[in-house]
């Protein structure tokens, strides 16, 4: 049973104090919310049930990034994640958000 899903790091834009015409942002939601489900889908993602959601961030460099910050910029990615297992994301009773080691590029591990 496969419960883990790396999707690269979210873009800039996405970041909540990022500044992007609302167009250009919505257009790259979309398409982080395809790249999640599809993603899902090619990994065959499984729910547990168990309501927990951990989040593993592996940013590109040594900058500080606020974790909550960090949570909102992956939301096209939980909601592609949930559309995939046909699941709403408010069936999440814990979201654990950790802080994973410096990787070239940046990385999210999702486990569901």
């Amino acid at each position: 049973m496969v419960n883990k899903l790396t999707l690269p790091f979210p873009p800039k834009s996405l970041n909540p104090n990022a500044r992007v015409h609302f167009r250009e942002k919505a257009r790259i939601v979309k398409i982080c919310r395809n790249d999640a489900h599809l993603s899902a889908r090619a990994a065959k993602l499984k729910y547990s049930g168990t309501g927990v959601l951990t989040i593993v961030f592996h940013p590109p460099d040594k900058r500080k990034r606020d974790i909550d910050n960090q949570l909102a910029s992956v939301k096209a990615y939980i909601d592609g994640i949930c559309d995939y297992l046909k699941i709403d994301d408010s069936d999440f009773t814990c979201i654990c958000i950790k802080r994973g080691e410096v990787v070239k590029g940046g990385k999210v591990v999702f486990s569901v």
